[in-house]
């Protein structure tokens, strides 16, 4: 009676059906399945024509028909081919060993080291953190760059934006903060970029001693569009796990418009009308729900800093992507392509650029020199085409007389070489000593 209960449960345990969708269309990215009632986020297996498989996931339904999209390029698909959902698995495991590693936007090894490990389970999505119990903003967040560190000062906890057109070193500027920043752990997200680029940030941004203390999340330009927000969302939420370890951590993103043009990407497909400059709507809901899972968490002990590089097509800072970063970032480092072409670098725009957090954790004397540093600059900038023309005629504003003969100082120090470091310390030093 014993045997014959016990092999009734065994049998019992058995599947005796499987649930499983059809594909009926594919229009570019997005495929269609009918036959099997699937949930927003799930991930599914589809079928090829050789017997292999597509991992996918479900972006939306409209009635019985569900709407899935591949992470990787689908070839070999066919009308009627099986949707499964995928089989459960245990979720990334994350620990120490990850530092050192370049992961793509699953969390897959692709470095050639070998698998991952770890002790601590980790979501694919970003944590909330309630808005009364993230700790605020302490400390400066020493980056090694002198016009950022004396003028724009940042602060543990700070999310920023980097904004420029492309070609004007958004990326080597990123080398260098990622070289110089001191933090226990840097997190970056090369996400849209060329493959040449990832190699080339790696290789020599980076170097060994860099990539020991980093992790790297990689979704290059020829990644599928989801690959590419997964990927963004991932290295969101491996730097929000150490934050939460008790460690100090660098979060750098490149850049943040390829992840709003891949969540275009999405929605049109889907169907979303476009709105401002072909962009849908929701795309300018979803980027504040990503910066917002950024910044310092609920613990004492730890800190998530994060930078972002945003692209401003035809160097336009009204971009909408741009404007809309400017406005939920904490501040914004504009670069500019006239100091470039004058071979000024880093091409930092002190005029138009703002830490929003730099009065939290600086003293009021630097404060006061940095303010007087910038009218002059300012000054400087407004007679700066009549010098050679020998049309500025010096003695009529004392004002603008100081700031003609400071410009050469001012310039020296705002100039930085690419392996050039400039600890917080020797900037407050050589800023002091400039206006004295």
């Amino acid at each position: 009676m014993i045997a014959a209960a016990l092999r009734q449960l065994e049998f019992a345990d058995i599947p005796v059906a499987t649930l499983t969708g059809r594909l009926v269309g594919a229009s570019g990215l997005l495929l269609e399945s009918t036959g099997c009632a699937f949930q927003t986020g799930q991930c599914c297996r589809i079928e090829t024509a050789s017997g292999e498989w597509i991992a996918a996931q479900v972006v939306g339904f409209r009635n019985d028909v569900s709407y899935l999209m591949p992470f990787k390029r689908p070839e070999g698909l066919a009308t009627g081919a099986r949707v499964l959902p995928a089989a459960e698995q245990g979720g990334l495991m994350i620990g120490p060993s990850w530092l050192g590693r370049i992961v793509n936007g699953l969390g897959e090894p692709v470095d050639g080291r070998g698998r991952l490990g770890g002790e601590h389970p980790l979501t694919a999505q970003p944590p909330h953190v309630h808005p009364l119990r993230r700790k605020p903003v302490e400390g400066v967040l020493d980056v090694g760059v002198r016009s950022i560190n004396g003028l724009l000062t940042l602060g543990r906890g700070q999310r920023v934006g980097l904004m420029a057109g492309s070609g004007v070193g958004k990326s080597v500027l990123l080398g260098l903060i990622t070289r110089q920043t001191v933090a226990d752990v840097v997190v970056v997200g090369l996400i849209g970029e060329r493959g040449r680029e990832v190699r080339e940030f790696i290789d020599m941004s980076l170097g060994p001693a860099g990539l020991a203390r980093a992790v790297v999340v990689i979704a290059p330009a020829d990644e599928s569009p989801l690959m590419r927000l997964r990927a963004t969302e991932l290295c969101h939420a491996i730097a929000a796990h150490y934050r939460d370890q008790g460690q100090n951590v660098l979060l750098l993103v490149d850049s943040l418009t390829r992840y709003a043009m891949a969540r275009r990407e999405v929605a049109l497909a889907l169907g979303e009308p476009p709105a401002t400059r072909g962009y849908p709507p929701s795309v300018f809901g979803l980027l504040p729900q990503l910066v917002e899972s950024a910044g310092n968490g609920e613990h004492a002990e730890g800190s998530m800093s994060a930078i972002y590089t945003v692209l401003a097509e035809g160097d336009d800072q009204q971009d909408p992507v741009v404007d809309t970063a400017r406005a939920i970032l904490d501040g914004h480092i504009v670069l500019s392509r006239e100091l470039a072409d004058r071979g000024h670098y880093p091409a930092i725009d002190i005029a138009q650029s703002i830490s929003r957090c730099m009065a939290q954790v600086t003293s009021h004397a630097q404060q006061a020199a940095a303010r007087e540093i910038k009218a002059l600059y300012s000054r400087y900038a407004r007679v700066r085409d009549l010098l050679p023309l020998g049309a500025y005629v010096a003695g009529a504003d004392p004002a603008t007389d100081r700031a003609v003969a400071l410009y050469p100082q001012i310039e020296a120090f705002l100039h930085q070489g690419t392996r050039e470091a400039a600890p917080f310390g020797d900037t407050l030093a050589r800023l002091e000593s400039l206006l004295a």
